[in-house]
């Protein structure tokens, strides 16, 4: 019996012994392949892409107009001066034209599209004039806005709808294939239905807000390197792997 203990723990050790071998081998072979080579240490850190050319449409932006950083423009995009579009929004004219007409702001998380073709008949493009205020979650498509609006938070204005000039869509509305707001009028639900007439200077404060964003655009604007600072991260981590920049 003790022979056989002996002879037992003996092939316990060998084996034992084995798997240690086996396990070193394959962690040195694993350590190798992670080892990257010289040639996938040359990277080009460049972040979220906000200008999205399409084709040969690239989209255009003014000197004095301010785009967030988290911002994505693609196709045919047009940003006018003064404009600004803030954190988070998407204006994609990749079926047809965008344009944030002088002095307008498209608030956060708003996105913009535009169709090939209208079912009404009316313009596809989407239309933005100027001293318009597009609310914070908004979502536009094909649609065309005229001086001097405001469109309020989390609001739909779908294919063909039309926002004349001087006009107010509260917060939250939902403005149908088609339909029209006449100058002058504050409109709101789901669907939008008139709801009364704007006053004098209700209209006059119109633009007024759109003049108070621009002057605060122009202190986030400068705030922002033309590119994010996040490679100053990616720069600390390559000198950590003793990787030359």
């Amino acid at each position: 019996m003790a022979a056989l203990a002996r002879i037992s723990r003996k092939a316990l050790t060998s084996i034992s012994a084995q798997q240690s071998l086996l396990r070193r081998g394959l962690s040195t072979e694993a350590a190798k392949a992670v080892n990257p080579s010289a040639d996938r240490v040359k990277w080009d850190y460049r972040g979220q892409r906000k200008i999205i050319p399409l084709g040969q449409w690239v989209p255009k932006v003014a000197v004095d107009a301010y785009v967030a950083p988290n911002v994505v423009l693609a196709g045919q995009v047009i940003v006018c001066d003064g404009a600004s579009v803030w954190a988070g929004s998407v204006l994609r004219g990749d079926l047809n034209k965008i344009t944030v007409g002088f002095c307008s702001n498209v608030q956060e998380r708003s996105v913009i599209h535009a169709a090939w073709s209208s079912p009404t008949g009316l313009p596809a493009e989407t239309s933005i004039e100027r001293f318009v205020t597009i609310g914070a979650y908004s979502l536009l498509r094909s649609c065309t806005i005229e001086p001097e609006c405001i469109i309020g938070q989390h609001s739909i204005l779908m294919e063909g709808s039309l926002v004349e000039t001087h006009s107010i869509l509260e917060a939250g509305s939902v403005v149908p294939p088609g339909r029209r707001i006449p100058t002058g009028e504050l409109w709101a639900g789901n669907p939008a239905r008139f709801v009364r007439t704007l006053s004098h200077e209700e209209t006059l404060e119109i633009p007024k807000l759109a003049v108070a964003i621009n002057d605060l655009s122009k202190e986030h604007f400068s705030e922002f390197l033309p590119y994010s600072t996040v490679y100053l991260e990616v720069e600390k981590f390559k000198k950590s792997l003793e990787i030359s920049i």
